[in-house]
């Protein structure tokens, strides 16, 4: 299965370490990247210690530790310039740029209040909100 992968992207070390960043401009409403892996059942993310799976609906994730896949070196942004979309039906979430994105500028997208509430509040959002950003939006 052909995986998606704008071409103007390149994983390189940023502020907060590795993340994925636009070397070209990229249009509002233009998929960036296919974030992909192994599906995988509720019962076998609980059993496993990895931090790379992107939860879909009926109980079911996409591991997405295989450091070919892009995507997962897209961080967390409290004010985020891409989004997830789920094809459910495929189950395949792609990402999507919110608004224009000009060359240098590192992706992000909201990770959910379950996951900021697991992982990020108890060490501090590196997105560069002071930690107040996720707060601001609700």
């Amino acid at each position: 299965m052909k995986r998606l992968l704008h071409t103007n992207t390149k994983v390189k070390r940023g502020a907060h370490g590795l993340g994925l960043f636009a070397t070209g401009p990229i249009k509002k409403g233009e998929m960036v990247a296919e974030y992909w892996g192994p599906v995988v059942t509720d019962e076998q993310l609980e059993r496993s210690r990895g931090k790379y799976f992107f939860e879909l609906e009926n109980n079911l994730a996409i591991d997405g530790k295989d450091r070919k896949n892009v995507a997962r070196y897209i961080n967390h942004s409290c004010f985020p310039n891409c989004e997830p979309i789920e094809n459910e039906k495929q189950k395949r979430i792609f990402i999507k740029a919110r608004r224009n994105i000009k060359a240098g500028e590192e992706f992000g997208y909201d990770y959910g209040k379950d996951y900021w509430d697991e992982h990020i509040k108890p060490i501090g959002c590196r997105c560069g909100c002071g930690g107040k950003g996720r707060k601001k939006r609700r």
